[in-house]
């Protein structure tokens, strides 16, 4: 039991150390980021916040505007008044 217990730890430890070595050199081939691309990449998300901001600076539309009632088409004639007898609901409610 204990040697088995020695080489799962040993097995562990020289892996993350292999790991680690191998990302080091891995790194250092790679080139590092240029300074311009950094910075365009700044510009872009500068450009976008300015956008974003301006839509946000606009005032809410009303909650009312755009919405018509079901059934009716735009600039059609007015519905007739509701009968005493009878219930009228625009909207259904709880699915019923």
């Amino acid at each position: 039991m204990m040697r088995r217990l020695f080489w799962l730890v040993l097995g562990a430890v020289l892996g993350v150390t292999g790991y680690r070595k191998a990302t080091a050199i891995a790194r250092s081939l790679r080139p590092a980021p240029r300074a311009s691309a950094l910075a365009g990449f700044a510009a872009d998300v500068r450009e976008g916040m300015a956008v974003y901001l301006e839509r946000q600076a606009q005032p809410p539309a009303s909650t009312l505007e755009g919405h018509r009632r079901r059934g009716l088409a735009a600039g059609g004639p007015a519905p007739s008044p509701p009968r005493p007898d009878t219930h009228h609901h625009d909207e259904l409610k709880d699915g019923r």
